[in-house]
């Protein structure tokens, strides 16, 4: 069995469950009901959320007011600690939405904290969102859905971005420089279709993690 690290809210865990459907040996640990063992872990998933907590954030908040009123603390100091223990052992990481600002904050990156036009509510669904996409990178999508308020600012230490929003060119993918594997995307792939190989490749890794540390 593959353990993988996360927090997911209860109206996320349907998606979950139909994006690792077809990889019936992974098990998702979710701090948010239990404990989770770090050291055992193969790999760590950040997923969807309110926004990163202030006083998490690395930049000046001139209006706090644009920050969501649910932010949650706890969460937030749990997936900083986790993301930190996964970097140091080189696990997989694959981070989406709240989880790709939380990530880059947790490598010195900063937010923009409140954009326009990427929450729409036919956007959430649907994949409608266009994108351009760097040649190198190996998972390249035409259009993806969006439901967000912020977004990646400055990038942290080691980021390379891999696509971009073309009509605003809001970063919504980007991976970790020299690191076996750390993806994170803003849009949503539990939820729509089409992302398949996204959580195909993040398993494989897992896997890769589980025979390097003998816990396969």
């Amino acid at each position: 069995m593959l353990s993988v690290a996360t927090w997911i809210r209860p109206k996320d865990e349907k998606w979950f469950r139909r994006a690792f459907a077809q990889h019936p040996k992974v098990r998702l640990w979710n701090a948010m009901n239990e404990e989770v063992p770090l050291e055992k872990m193969d790999g760590l998933l950040l997923s969807g959320g309110p926004d990163v907590a202030q006083e998490f954030l690395k930049q000046p908040v001139p209006d706090p007011s644009v920050l969501d009123t649910d932010a949650d603390p706890k969460r937030d100091r749990w997936e900083f600690a986790a993301t930190e223990n996964a970097l140091a052992r080189r696990l997989p990481i694959f981070a989406i939405c709240k989880g790709m600002q939380l990530f880059n904050v947790a490598l010195g990156g900063t937010l923009h904290l409140d954009i326009p036009g990427h929450d729409a509510p036919e956007m959430r669904d649907h994949n409608i969102q266009p994108l351009r996409t760097d040649t190198a990178a190996t998972h390249r999508l035409d259009k993806v859905n969006s439901s967000h308020h912020q977004a990646v600012d400055r990038l942290g230490d080691g980021l390379e971005v891999e696509a971009w929003c073309k009509t605003d060119d809001i970063i919504e993918q980007m991976r970790l420089r020299d690191y076996p594997f750390a993806l994170a995307v803003q849009y949503h792939p539990e939820r729509g279709e089409g992302y398949e190989e996204l959580f195909a490749d993040f398993v494989a890794h897992l896997n890769n993690s589980a025979k390097q540390f003998g816990q396969d």
